[in-house]
């Protein structure tokens, strides 16, 4: 007796699964290739300068938007990132 083909269901759940991975990977790569633009340009001189309260303003909005659902999660948590070094960084920490 030969073996049970593959259903559909199966079938379906694997082209799933990759046509997911590809997104992903995509994704990995489109995000690692502007952090290389953003690295290579000198910081804006309005960054260095941002008060605590700017950046807290920020964060804000930042959840208003995505709240909202005007932003993804995946641009979401990248700019909250971020922000959250900036406000490290205007901190001292």
């Amino acid at each position: 007796m030969g073996s049970q083909r593959t259903t559909f269901a199966k079938m379906q759940r694997e082209k799933e699964k990759k046509a997911k991975a590809a997104a992903k990977r995509a994704a990995r790569i489109d995000r690692a290739e502007r952090s290389a633009d953003e690295s290579s340009q000198p910081p804006a001189g309005k960054r260095e300068t941002a008060s605590a309260e700017d950046l807290m303003n920020a964060m804000s909005q930042l959840h208003k938007q995505y709240d909202d659902g005007k932003i993804k999660l995946d641009d979401f948590d990248e700019q909250r990132a971020e922000l959250q070094e900036r406000i490290a960084a205007a901190a001292g920490v």
